[in-house]
């Protein structure tokens, strides 16, 4: 049976979104995965109750430390050697969880993976993914979204490796299609870095490259893994959520563009450490903290961790 820590403490709608999510993912996944709890005993036990809810389904780590999300990343790993997030990594880094989840600060949750996890070896840059709809079954997946927004052309080479393996292992795509985001699909369109990178993978063999596709085929069926660096892809994951609270404030309704709702997906993995590691929004509800907690249990069935260190051995 799998272990999945859980930070109780980290959101904004924490203990009470974490405690009831970690329910509903316990309830859902009838208990073929165990859940480790890392917050306040007393609190966790009294939602558990209220919820007519067994406690003791948990792992408990008691502690009521918690890195705030006015906290200074690494200054707080120091700081509060005890604090949700910092044990949910010690606990990680030594095999006693399979895999971590946390909703809490996600400057910490980076401090963490690159200080305590770290880096698969050949891997230049770690970075995040975002899930983006589309008209088909499986989202497309978008990175980097966050971590690096000055990125190298190689470094771009190894995201859509890691995009690959990430569509391939998880969402079951076999041939992954691979394409570059840029102002035109043209081969000479773009700057000086998508230029370098597209040079790089045209005709590579390590994935699938379609070439370059511009942002308004983000929803588009024929692209599965869209490469970019960390800036482009932060703006267009934002414009992705207005776009979606704009047809909510206006009152339009589509099972289509509920797919845009973040709480669908409730977190996104940390591509290319050597643990499976899982950020959620800090807006987070409970069926948010409890997808973050199904989608981590997926990464980790999906052996994607070690499908990536075979990758770059």
């Amino acid at each position: 049976m799998i272990k999945i820590g859980v930070d109780i403490l980290g959101g904004d709608y924490a203990p009470e979104a974490t405690v009831k999510g970690s329910i509903l993912a316990a309830r859902e996944t009838q208990n073929e995965i165990k859940l480790v709890l890392l917050g306040d005993q007393e609190k966790i036990k009294a939602i558990c109750t209220h919820e007519n809810f067994d406690h003791s389904v948990f792992e408990i780590l008691h502690t009521t430390d918690t890195i705030e999300m006015s906290d200074y990343p690494a200054k707080a790993f120091t700081q509060k050697p005890n604090a949700s997030i910092v044990l949910g990594f010690k606990y990680l880094s030594i095999g006693k969880l399979d895999g971590f989840a946390s909703a809490g600060n996600t400057g910490a949750m980076l401090v963490g993976a690159m200080h305590l996890v770290k880096s698969v070896p050949g891997i230049i840059r770690p970075c995040i993914t975002a899930s983006v709809p589309k008209l088909s079954e499986t989202p497309t997946i978008l990175l980097d979204v966050g971590i690096n927004p000055d990125t190298k052309p190689d470094v771009l080479y190894q995201y859509a490796i890691l995009g690959s393996l990430y569509a391939k292992y998880v969402y079951n795509i076999e041939e992954p299609k691979v394409g570059l985001l840029n102002i035109g699909v043209e081969e000479e369109k773009g700057n000086l870095q998508i230029k370098a990178a597209y040079s790089a993978m045209k005709g590579t063999k390590d994935f699938n490259f379609i070439g370059n596709i511009e942002a308004n085929e983000l929803f588009d069926n024929n692209v599965d893994v869209i490469v970019c660096d960390g800036f482009v892809g932060n703006v267009m994951l934002k414009e992705a959520e207005a776009f979606y609270t704009l047809l909510r404030k206006r009152n339009i309704k589509d099972d289509f563009f509920e797919k845009f709702n973040f709480v669908n997906y409730g977190g996104t993995p940390i591509m290319g450490i050597n643990a499976p590691v899982m950020i959620g929004h800090g807006i987070s509800n409970e069926t948010a903290i409890k997808n973050m907690i199904l989608h981590t249990a997926d990464v980790i069935n999906a052996k994607l961790v070690d499908k990536i260190k075979e990758a770059f051995k």
